[in-house]
Parts: C-alpha cells; structure tokens; sequence
C-alpha cells in the first residue's frame, strides 16, 4: 500500500491527537482535523460531535484513511462512554464505508485486557491474542471498538489496525509507565506503519516504545513496519526514587489502578 496522502484524525485536540498533528506531516501526511473541542491554532480544524453526521460525512469526504482517537480516554460512567466511544466509534465507522474509505488506524487500548497478570519477571510477554479482560467501561469500549474493526473488515472490507495503547506522554509520569510508555515520537512511527502495512485485514497490536521493562509483545506491530526508538529506562531511576519499589494499587494486573478504583457514577 503506498503511503497515504490525506488523513482525517480525529480526537485532534486531545492528548496524543495533538502529538500527531505535529509528527504525521513529516511522514507525509496531509490532516484533516476533527473533534467535539476546537483545536487550538487550526481554524480549518471541523470542531462537531461524531454524532453529527453532516459534518462527519463531510470531513470523511475524500480522505484516504481515518486516524480514530476521538473518546472518553479514562473511565467514566457507561451511559458517558456508550455515547462518545461505542456509539461514536459505530458512526465513525459507518461514514468510512459510506465514503468508501478502505483504512481505520483504531486507538484502542491495554485496558481491552486490563484484568490480564502482569507477566513475571523472565516469563514470556504478553501475545496480541490474550482475550478480552476489560478492567472498566472504558476498557469494555475498547473491546467493541476491536470487534467492530473486525466485522468491517470482514462484511464491508474494510481494513483496521486496532492500536492498543499504552501511555502515550513526553516522558513516563510513574513507575508502571516504564512498562507502558509510547513516546510521541514512536506513536507516529507507529500510526505511519499502521497506515501503509499490506494487507492487514485487521490487527490487534500493543503500542509502546523499546521499553525495557516491557510487559507485552511488540512483534506484531513490528510485523506492521514498526521501529521503535526510544525507551523509558532513562526515567527510572527518578521514579523508582519518587515512589520506591513497594507495590502499587493494581500492580498485579495489566491495568493497573483501573482495576482496583472504584467506578464513576451518573450524576442525577
């Protein structure tokens, strides 16, 4: 596949949108913005709901390929999370088959399969295979994303990279981020890769830079054309000093805290 020329990503005001914005031109991307908020510095930039779907449509119009990062990124009550990240992720994927658009880049997430152990120290890494284990609603929202992928793949041929990613941050914030940390720059490294791979169908893959305190399996987005560059181990010590060694809430699983705080409610 060559590479593609006109992205819409959406979610492009949000955390790892705005790392995006400024690393998928220099891998040659032109960007159509997309998001409920609007985005700072980029007046051309749709500012609406997926819910709307004149303005979806007409931001899908003609675009190679979607970047779909647009969501509620932490828990939050399920009625909140049907609406913006399961129903959401529904319509995103309906204006790409009506668009004809034949490529979704998904951000999904570790939290799909929050409630997996933490491997032990010299055990094998996590596959890309360990079945769903969602630690939350968001996780759960997660899940469907990467079932949708795969019925559209399968009934409308349209082909999906599911992302599921770990902590996306200039640098990692905590002890277990030197497990899970995707640096900006490997993102981009990996959306790019996600994007021009042959013949994906769909794909479940973990995203995270070279870390060497690393808990999941990379091959698989390595088999994508992933490079990554960087690694959190230069953070460690830091952090180690900050939090100590001790165990943390949730530390024998995947998920961490998300499988140890106590869920959101709705507020009446």
């Amino acid at each position: 596949m060559a590479t593609r020329s006109s992205i819409l990503l959406t979610g492009a005001a949000g955390n790892i949108g705005t790392f995006l914005r400024d690393r998928l031109p220099q891998h040659g991307y032109r960007l159509r913005l997309f998001d409920s908020r609007p985005v700072e510095g980029e007046p051309d930039a749709v500012t609406a709901e997926l819910h709307d779907r004149e303005a979806l449509r007409a931001a899908m119009a003609g675009a190679d390929a979607v970047v779909h990062l647009a969501a509620i990124p932490l828990e939050a009550p399920f009625e909140e999370i049907l609406h913006a990240n399961i129903e959401g992720t529904y319509r995103l994927y309906e204006a790409a088959r009506e668009a004809g658009v034949r490529r979704v880049v998904l951000a999904s997430s570790n939290h799909a399969v929050g409630f997996t152990p933490v491997p032990a120290e010299g055990a094998p890494l996590i596959p890309g295979t360990v079945p769903h284990r969602p630690d939350t609603f968001y996780g759960l929202s997660k899940c469907f994303g990467e079932d949708l992928a795969a019925l559209y793949w399968d009934r409308h041929g349209i082909e999906s990279v599911s992302l599921r990613i770990g902590s996306c941050f200039r640098a990692p914030r905590s002890v277990r981020m030197l497990s899970t940390w995707l640096s900006p720059d490997d993102c981009a490294r990996l959306v790019h890769a996600a994007l021009t791979a042959e013949g994906v169908g769909h794909t479940v893959v973990y995203g995270s830079s070279a870390n060497t305190r690393l808990w999941w399996d990379l091959s698989g987005a390595r088999a994508l054309g992933y490079e990554p560059r960087d690694d959190s181990e230069p953070y460690a010590a830091a952090l180690l000093a900050a939090e100590g060694e001790g165990p943390q809430p949730g530390d024998a699983w995947l998920g961490g805290a998300f499988c140890t705080d106590s869920p959101p409610t709705r507020t009446p």
